[in-house]
């Protein structure tokens, strides 16, 4: 199991907190910018991490927490992490339909294997479940929905949602829709299109990457997927380094938008320089001859 990263951040003159994610943590939810938080100590180490955070609370002089970070953390995984049972026809979930979405809520962004494909957890989904839950006929402590219509619901809804949203109009999504390799098992394999850092940057402007942003807040989303590759490397998942590096590649494309630049420059002016370059390999590294 991959070891969690756990940050131990201060912002001045407020607090000192631990978070195993400091843009949604500090920026997202406290409203805060990078620029107003240090990272004082990071560990793979729950419990080192727990402890100095109470050191350095009482040692800046702020309030010292009633309770460890490492309690907080694992009773909240107890009481809120839901267990959801998948059959071929259904999705079950272990409480009544009418506390589902407070439960749904407290399980954000979590997903699941089903026959018809990864279903997650987010707002658009807990719409969907909830106009389309049915209570177990067994137990009124359990409730279910189908999921062929879930998958097939929002496979539509996301065709037309792209399609309104292609520069170029519906029949040119379908078109390009045409342009995708497609592999046995139905999933996108990779796009036969120039205009692909485009769609990147067409994502993020309608999302608000692009006002809301910043080139700090990307260069450490890159940083997290680096360590995500690294992960990947180290354990031979060639499926989680396909989706890492392509991962690194939009948050590059959107702090180089954020720059001032284009990805597309940016590439054209590393080649320009490594195409004239000469050298040898020496350890399974290029090293370039010196002038």
């Amino acid at each position: 199991m991959d070891k969690i990263n756990y940050y131990l951040y201060h912002i001045p003159g407020k607090k000192i907190g631990v978070t195993r994610d400091l843009i949604s943590r500090v920026v997202d939810q406290q409203g805060y910018s990078l620029d107003e938080v240090e990272v004082l100590e990071q560990s793979t180490d729950i419990d080192y991490i727990s402890d100095r955070e109470l050191e350095l609370q009482q040692s800046y002089g702020y309030r010292v927490d009633r309770q460890k970070y490492k309690d907080l953390y694992i009773n909240k995984i107890k009481s809120n992490t839901m267990h959801i049972n998948a059959t071929e026809q259904t999705s079950t979930f272990p409480c009544p339909s009418t506390k589902l979405k407070g439960r749904l809520m407290d399980n954000m962004g979590k997903s699941w294997e089903t026959t018809h494909g990864t279903f997650e957890i987010n707002n658009d989904t807990i719409k969907w479940i909830m106009e389309n839950v049915t209570t177990s006929q067994y137990t009124m402590e359990r409730c279910y929905i189908y999921n062929k219509a879930f998958a097939k619901y929002f496979q539509i809804k996301t065709h037309a949602e792209e399609a309104e949203r292609f520069p170029f109009g519906k029949d040119a999504y379908q078109a390009y829709l045409d342009t995708l390799t497609t592999r046995s098992n139905g999933s996108l394999k990779y796009m036969q299109t120039d205009n692909r850092f485009q769609l990147i940057r067409d994502w993020a402007g309608e999302r608000g990457l692009y006002t809301k942003g910043d080139t700090k807040t990307q260069f450490c989303k890159l940083m997290e997927e680096a360590g995500e590759l690294g992960r990947a490397v180290l354990k031979n998942d060639n499926e989680e380094f396909v989706d890492a590096i392509g991962d690194m590649v939009v948050v590059l494309t959107n702090m180089a938008h954020l720059g001032g630049t284009t990805i597309e420059e940016c590439i054209d002016t590393a080649y320009k320089v490594i195409s004239k370059r000469t050298g040898k390999m020496v350890n399974g590294t290029f090293v370039k001859d010196e002038k």
